[in-house]
């Protein structure tokens, strides 16, 4: 998926149906002149509702789509016949999208299932026919309710990616280098800080014909849990990620303490992000030499007692095939 056509920010409208009116009608037939109250009800109004859908991985259905209208309730008739409802409007999400209040913030829904459904703007009730109001001081009630007016929202959609593994790096530590070779995505890769603004993803080809997606996130500056540099934009996609990717080059001038700042980032944005299992992946390890690496791995054996760590080289291949492994083990470990 190219970064162009990856939107995890929409601001919708939607507008429910009216409900039908109630008839006013007296039965009439051969021979019959003065018959009852026979007037049927009107129709529910049409509802807005979201559908999870797991073919979908963004929002940009919504990028030039922002006003959603369900169908009016249709109105009663005679012999009781009540009208038609409303045609329902469908929205289709990906599964991770979170429905926000527009004013408010506050989170309404959110969708994680496939074909999981919510209804976002209920249409409204179709009013009541004469024939409900009869008793026996009013025979034939000339009077019938209206129908009820639909609900008018606006929300925000936010889309928190549900991918398997998520990068987690300084910009420009090798995360869309990687995520090019170990799968199929072809996100914008460049020299600088912020290549990546949004995230980029891709399905991981394992063996037996089994997978797993990668979710390559914007890099982490420190500050990030404040919202300095691209902030919260990035850090709400790693929430939904199970296993955490830590790419750190090694030409870093401390490893460890640039593990450790990242650590802190996720920590002060959400503490519970420390709970995932973390592997630490040294990139740009063809740069090294087999001294200079048997070196590193001696202090890092004292600095990662806790969090494993493997050698890579996206560039070289190297150390991709294990890295492969090791994810799909975290995966699919059972506890």
């Amino acid at each position: 998926m190219t970064e162009g056509n990856f939107v995890d920010y929409v601001k919708i409208y939607a507008v429910s149906g009216k409900g039908g009116k109630g008839s006013v009608h007296l039965h009439r037939e051969k021979y019959i002149t003065k018959g009852g109250p026979d007037g049927g009800d009107g129709g529910r109004g049409g509802h807005v509702i979201i559908q999870g859908n797991k073919n979908l991985w963004t929002l940009v259905g919504f990028k030039f789509k922002k006003h959603f209208k369900a169908g009016h309730g249709e109105h009663g008739s005679k012999n009781r016949s009540t009208g038609a409802d409303g045609e329902d409007v469908y929205m289709q999400v990906p599964l991770g999208t979170v429905i926000k209040d527009s004013e408010t913030q506050e989170v309404l829904f959110e969708i994680t299932e496939d074909g999981e459904e919510k209804i976002l703007a209920e249409g409204g009730m179709g009013g009541r026919g004469n024939w409900h109001f009869k008793t026996a001081t009013n025979q034939t009630p000339r009077y019938a309710q209206p129908g009820v007016a639909g609900q008018e929202v606006s929300v925000i959609l936010e889309l928190k990616v549900l991918a398997d593994v998520g990068l987690v790096g300084f910009p420009n530590a090798g995360k869309s280098t990687l995520l090019s070779v170990i799968t199929s995505a072809k996100p914008k890769i460049g020299d600088y800080e912020f290549t990546t603004l949004k995230p980029n993803l891709g399905i991981v080809e394992y063996r037996d014909f089994q997978s797993f997606v990668m979710a390559d996130i914007p890099g982490i500056i420190e500050g990030a849990a404040e919202g300095k540099g691209l902030g919260h934009y990035f850090l709400r996609h790693i929430e939904r990620n199970a296993t955490l990717l830590f790419l750190i080059p090694a030409d870093s001038n401390d490893i460890s303490k640039e593990y450790e700042i990242l650590l802190d980032e996720l920590k002060r944005y959400n503490p519970e992000l420390l709970d995932k299992d973390r592997l630490v992946a040294i990139s740009k390890s063809d740069m090294l030499d087999d001294e200079l690496m048997a070196e590193m791995k001696e202090e890092l054996d004292k600095d990662f007692q806790e969090t494993p760590y493997i050698f890579i080289s996206s560039v070289a291949q190297q150390g991709i095939s294990e890295l492969k492994d090791r994810l799909w083990s975290m995966l699919n470990r059972e506890y």
